[in-house]
């Protein structure tokens, strides 16, 4: 029962975090899209009161004009609309979720038993807990000094850019050295997804109140609060995409077990970004498929890069002759049926995983690829509670139809 419980917990939870993100990531897209968009206001009246730029649109049957204001206008409502609980909705779930999933079981799903140092691959579980915890602070520290310091005044953008580049391609390195493969596509994931809350926490929201508050007062607003919050918008924007790559990467062993999965990652962060660089610029009248071509060519690189091949096989190798499907159901009844079942026994498991079940010869025979990816790769069994072999994955490598 209490499996049951945590399953349908984390069934709630995540259908929470996927529609407070759908609301986020669809409002901020609209934003930086309406902002884009704006043209010069053609009336002399709307000129006149400080209107920056107008769009017209039409949606739902009905029309549309926004209207952005370089100064503060003459007065604000009272219902002002702000845009900031979507953002905490999607954080403050997303890190439950981690929690129910990652943390109740980090021997299984944190810590990293091939990491090449050492004191990793000997964690305990509560410190593979902490270590993901100041893992995603420390990104947060730093990207924001990153900011702060190399363009505190909003005027080297395109260096910030290039510095926060490099320290994604560092946190993927460092991700995948720390934690199992999964878990470190999440984490960098969620270091950018928290990088993205903190900016609405910490800069966007603040500084708009300050905003709102010195036009109330009669005063003149602080520039360089819309200037920073255009900035971290903008940094949001980019990090979108990415994002939820990363999030929905944990069904894809092929890239999160290779052993050169940081490189991948980071394929996929730049390509993500070139592309929606490109929306970014056709919204503002500017077409420039370079832009998309490039990212496409990042992603086939990471394709290429993740394609299995001999190397990644090499247990294969060291099998002189093909094994037996009895041979391999015999490996699997012992190393994989505890979770893998539709009555798993291993604790903390109340259905087979992925729905994923080998209780049959027939099932076994319709996942061959599948099972032989994730245990070649060391991926399966997770955390090797059930002490598979290298011969025992030698086996499976070398198991034919």
């Amino acid at each position: 029962m209490q499996a049951y419980l945590l399953d349908f917990a984390n069934f709630m939870m995540r259908w929470l975090h996927v529609i407070a993100a759908i609301a986020w990531i669809g409002e901020s897209i609209y934003f930086v899209m309406l902002d884009n968009s704006l043209r010069t206001p053609k009336a002399t009246e709307d000129r006149d009161k400080g209107v920056f730029g107008e769009m017209w649109a039409v949606h739902g049957g009905g029309f549309y004009h926004n209207q952005k204001y370089a100064t503060a206008p003459a007065k604000l409502p009272e219902d002002l609309h702000w845009s900031f609980w979507k953002a905490y909705t999607t954080w403050l779930s997303g890190f439950a979720l981690f929690v129910m999933l990652y943390m109740t079981s980090p021997g299984f799903y944190l810590v990293n038993t091939n990491s090449d140092w050492a004191w990793v691959a000997n964690m305990s579980g509560w410190q593979a807990n902490v270590l993901a915890l100041l893992f995603l602070l420390g990104g947060w520290v730093v990207y924001n000094e990153l900011c702060k310091r190399i363009s505190p005044n909003m005027d080297r953008d395109g260096l910030l850019s290039i510095a926060v580049a490099v320290m994604m391609v560092v946190v993927a390195y460092l991700s995948t050295q720390l934690f199992t493969g999964r878990a470190a596509f999440l984490l960098t994931g969620a270091v950018m997804a928290t990088a993205m809350s903190a900016n609405v926490f910490f800069w966007i929201i603040p500084g708009q109140r300050r905003m709102v508050a010195a036009m109330k007062a009669g005063e003149a607003p602080n520039p360089l609060d819309g200037k920073r919050g255009k900035q971290r918008s903008v940094h949001n924007t980019y990090f979108t995409l990415p994002v939820v790559l990363l999030m929905i990467s944990n069904h894809y062993s092929f890239a999160y077990s290779h052993d050169h999965a940081w490189v991948i990652m980071s394929l996929f962060i730049f390509g993500g970004a070139l592309i929606r660089q490109f929306f970014v610029l056709m919204h503002a009248g500017k077409i420039q498929p370079a832009y998309p071509v490039a990212g496409t060519a990042l992603i086939a690189a990471a394709f290429w890069v993740a394609m299995p091949s001999a190397s990644t096989t090499a247990n294969a190798v060291a099998a002189e002759q093909s094994t037996s499907l009895a041979e391999v159901e015999a490996i699997i009844e012992a190393r994989c049926v505890a979770c893998h079942s539709s009555n798993p026994s291993q604790a903390g498991f109340n259905s087979a995983p992925a729905g994923l079940a080998y209780d049959t010869t027939t099932q076994i025979e319709s996942q061959q690829a599948k099972i032989r990816e994730v245990v070649t790769s060391g991926y399966m069994p997770l955390g090797n509670m059930t002490g598979m072999t290298d011969e025992e994955r030698a086996a499976i490598a070398a198991w034919t139809e």
